[in-house]
């Protein structure tokens, strides 16, 4: 069994909200998208991929999908669908054109955690306190990082620490990260977007989702909590535990 809760906000500093959220508690699967471009375009590249997505699992129902490389066969098409989707749109329309999103899912089955995602969004994986970050920024700080050009604490004071290198629609295919792993009662797994993250220790996560009584309190109290350490970005979280 599983707990769940999720907020998304727009922050302190921005006027509208390119994040979006869906769950689908049913299945056991979750989503957070981080849009990027001018006017509402980011708004929109997120809000059509997540719509894509829960569509898409709806009709092609993720539980037929018996062993873990057709698995991850499945969410390679999910994401390359939402890519061509997001990617035609931008070059159909002026006032979209260069539009994408980060996305970032989680599917829970069998005591397993499957995680996709594409972008800076993250997922972290909480276990007896201990806080562990499970994705991989697609970002050029992340790229100088792991060639050893910058440090991890250069990189966290660089001012284009957020400019991401693949992005769903951001180009004609789109290439996500997979990760599989299990789970245990007691986990907490965290979805966010980099305006939590961004805000937050990830110590002060950690102690936040380790002394949470419910994982709806857990996903405002880190939002409330992003805010108050300035709230420069929109906040999406999503807060699974297993139970």
């Amino acid at each position: 069994m599983i707990s769940v809760g999720f907020k998304t906000d727009r922050g302190i500093s921005r006027t509208d909200n390119e994040d979006s959220v869906f769950v689908m508690p049913d299945k056991q699967l979750f989503m957070v998208a981080d849009g990027v471009g001018g006017h509402n375009s980011g708004e929109l590249a997120s809000r059509m991929t997540v719509g894509y997505m829960a569509q898409f699992v709806s009709l092609h129902p993720i539980e037929t999908v018996k062993s873990e490389i057709a698995l991850k066969d499945y969410f390679l098409s999910l994401f390359a669908g939402a890519n061509e989707l997001v990617f035609k749109k931008s070059l159909s329309e002026e006032e979209n054109r260069g539009m994408a999103t980060t996305a970032l899912l989680c599917y829970l089955r069998n005591n397993k955690a499957y995680v996709i995602n594409v972008g800076d969004s993250r997922a972290y994986l909480i276990r007896d306190g201990v806080l562990r970050q499970v994705t991989k920024d697609h970002t050029l700080v992340q790229e100088m990082v792991d060639k050893g050009l910058i440090t991890n604490t250069e990189a966290e004071q660089r001012t284009d620490k957020n400019l991401i290198t693949r992005a769903v629609g951001g180009d004609m295919s789109v290439y996500p990260d997979f990760f599989a792993f299990d789970v245990y009662p007691g986990d907490t797994i965290i979805m966010c977007s980099d305006g939590l993250y961004g805000e937050l220790e990830e110590s002060t996560m950690a102690g936040m989702a380790y002394s949470a009584s419910t994982m709806h309190s857990l996903a405002k109290d880190l939002v409330d909590a992003a805010n108050r350490h300035g709230g420069s970005d929109n906040i999406s979280v999503v807060c699974i535990r297993i139970q």
